[in-house]
Formats: structure tokens, C-alpha cells, sequence
């Protein structure tokens, strides 16, 4: 039986040969490629393919992210210029920012929770209707567009503006129907009852709560640079040079996500981390497709693999995943660490070699970047 490092560096080895996109069919050698777009039908059909059955977590609702450090690691990634490939990710609208900076050619959304998905698919009907930030906004809290906003209007500006508009509940009933026959009537995407009642209770949550929104729901902040609310997540979480960073901050950074969502490029996909299907099967069809993972942002999952256990099997379907040098584990809770030079951006690989060689033995070691790799 092969050691742990041995199957990693297999692996790896294995991974490597595959980075090329080329693959031998009937003796010929053909070049894959990640798709420009998918169609409806096949967006679906991978949806199903790679999901696993929804299972819980101990925050049974995730509306909104709590991490403040989306911004600084927005910079991060630019600085640093991990630019295209295929993004990985976890939990709500975070990772829309986390796309907007890198610019994939496609994601992929994993999360344990089936009614992540749900409303990950609200979100892309938004994306999908809104000709502009204001647009999108109006859309999922069912707020009136206020007067004077534009594609130049700051997005701490906007969210001003739109804290003076209350909810109007004609416009609940109409964003109801418009959104959910997006999905419906024009993609033909077919829901469970259960699913059906997901979708019913993000999109009413967003309703209820408004622009201050928080993870569980009820506001977690004041919705104005104080807390992490929705509004302040994506107006005023700043970067390393105090401006504000997200997919709502910018015309051009709302529309990068906006079109991946377009061509049914963004995909969200119930599954666990540390299970036996949804990674492994995305690291089958990146390697058909010839693609390449850039990023994947994991929260602080990894704090609950280590808790039950299942971490070694979180690592072994890590190390499945296409990758090269410059790949990176995006870890915002390294920044909570107190050390004097946090790693929020961990090499995959390398970290993956410390994993083989017996080095990351906890949750410390891995927001550590297993002590940065030394």
C-alpha cells in the first residue's frame, strides 16, 4: 500500500501531465478546453451530476458572508495576479467579489447546504435581469430604483440612496414572479418541493431584512460601515488603500460576474468538502476540459473538517484538483490570526506537499500555511 506522500506526489505527478488540456483520442491528441458558455441544459445536467445530497451545518441559514477582509484579499489577488482559470468557492455573495478580482473563465460554488445553491440561483436570475448595479439591488431586496443613480454612482452613495427607499410590496409580488420565472420558464430549471421552498425562503429573507441582511438573517450591524451586513460587505469592506472592493463596487466589476452568469459559467453545486463526490467529480471534468483551478476560497471550513475528522479527506480531494505553482487556498481567518505575517493567499500545492509530508496537523497549521511552507 503507497505511503500518504506517495499517492500525493502520484497525484500531483498525475495532475501535471493533465495541465497541458491535451488528451489522446483513437491515438490522436486533441486540445480540451473550458466552454465559452453552457447551455441550459448542460449547466443543469452538471448541477446534478456533480451535487450530493444537501446535508446540514451548524448555521443552518448563510444568507450573507461575516468576513470584512473580502476587500483586503480582493487586493491581494490583484497584487498578486491570480487572473483566469477556474474558481473554487463556498457560502453566499463573497465570492462573487472573490470572482469579480480574478476573472475566471468559469467557477464552481460548493457548499454542504442544499438551500445554498437556491439561492445561489436567485442570485444569477439577478445577475441575468439587471442591466446595472441599481438593477440588481432593486431586484433582490424589491426596492424602487431611486432617482439619479447611474453606472458612475459609488457604491457608498448608492447604498445611501437606497436606504432611503422603503420595500415596496407591489414590487415583492412583481420580483417574485419576474425572478422565479427566470429560472423557471426561460432556463426550464425543474425544483423538488423542497428546493421550491428554499428558493421561497431566501428570496423572502432578502425581502424581509433588506440591505442589512446577515449571515442568519436579522441585521448583524447598522448596514453602514459598522457591522457585516450585505450593504456593508459590499460598500464598505475596503482595501489595502481604504477603497472599497466588491462586486457591487464597480459598473465593470458587477458586469465580469454578470456575464459569467450570462453564459451559465458560475456553478453551484451542493456538496461536502470532505465527501466523496462533488470535488472529486469537478477535478474529472476540469481535467476533460483542460482546466486549471486558479483559487479556492474555503471560509473557515476547514475549522469543522478538522473538528469531525475529515480532513485527510478534504486534503486527498484537493490534491485530484488540476493545479499548478501559482494556485492559491484564499484563507480570510489567517488574517484574524494576530501573527505578524498572516497568509490568506496559501500555495495549493506546496501546502498540499506539506499535507503528504505529515506537516499540517490542525486548523492553526493551515491558516499558518503550514508555517508558510518552511
Amino acid at each position: 500500500m503507497m505511503s500518504r506522500r506517495t499517492s500525493f506526489l502520484c497525484l500531483a505527478i498525475l495532475a501535471g501531465t493533465l495541465l497541458t488540456g491535451s488528451a489522446a483520442v483513437g491515438g490522436i491528441t486533441t486540445r480540451a478546453a473550458l466552454p465559452d458558455r453552457l447551455t441550459d441544459a448542460a449547466f443543469w445536467s452538471l448541477v446534478g451530476d456533480i451535487s450530493e445530497p444537501g446535508g446540514s451545518f451548524r448555521i443552518a441559514d448563510n444568507f450573507t458572508s461575516n468576513e470584512p477582509e473580502v476587500a483586503l484579499i480582493s487586493g491581494m489577488l490583484r497584487e498578486r495576479r491570480v487572473q483566469g482559470g477556474v474558481y473554487l468557492g463556498v457560502g453566499p455573495e463573497q465570492n462573487f467579489t472573490y470572482i469579480a478580482a480574478i476573472r475566471p473563465a468559469m467557477a464552481f460554488i460548493v457548499d454542504i447546504r442544499r438551500q445554498a445553491v437556491m439561492q445561489h440561483l436567485l442570485f444569477k436570475a439577478a445577475f441575468e435581469l439587471a442591466a446595472d448595479r441599481a438593477d440588481f439591488i432593486s431586484l433582490v431586496f424589491a426596492k424602487p430604483r431611486p432617482d439619479g443613480v447611474d453606472t458612475t454612482t459609488p457604491i457608498q452613495r448608492l447604498w445611501e440612496m437606497f436606504a432611503a427607499v422603503g420595500t415596496d410590496q407591489r414590487l415583492v409580488t412583481k420580483n417574485h414572479k419576474t425572478l422565479f420565472d427566470q429560472l423557471k420558464v426561460t432556463h426550464h430549471f425543474a425544483f423538488t418541493p423542497d428546493e421550491e421552498a428554499q428558493l421561497e425562503w431566501v428570496f423572502q429573507a432578502f425581502v424581509t431584512h433588506g440591505p442589512a441582511i446577515s449571515t442568519r438573517g436579522a441585521p448583524g450591524g447598522r448596514g453602514g460601515g459598522n457591522g457585516t451586513t450585505f450593504a456593508d460587505l459590499t460598500g464598505w469592506s475596503l482595501d489595502a488603500a481604504g477603497q472599497p472592493q466588491s462586486f457591487l463596487a464597480t459598473d465593470e466589476q458587477f458586469r465580469t460576474v454578470k456575464a459569467l452568469h450570462e453564459r451559465n459559467l458560475i456553478v453551484p453545486v451542493s456538496g461536502d468538502f470532505g465527501g466523496t463526490k462533488a470535488l472529486r467529480r469537478i477535478a474529472a471534468y476540469l481535467k476533460a476540459q483542460g482546466g486549471v483551478v486558479s483559487a479556492f476560497y474555503l471560509s473557515n471550513v476547514e475549522q469543522y473538517l478538522f473538528q469531525d475528522g475529515k480532513e485527510g479527506a478534504f486534503y486527498d480531494n484537493v490534491a485530484a484538483l488540476p493545479t499548478t505553482t501559482s494556485s492559491v487556498f484564499i484563507r480570510p481567518y489567517s488574517l484574524r490570526r494576530g501573527t505578524s505575517a498572516p497568509q490568506p493567499l496559501c500555495p495549493i500545492a506546496a501546502f498540499i506537499q506539506a499535507v503528504g509530508d505529515g506537516r499540517v496537523k490542525s486548523n492553526n497549521d493551515a491558516l499558518g500555511c503550514a508555517a508558510s511552507l518552511n
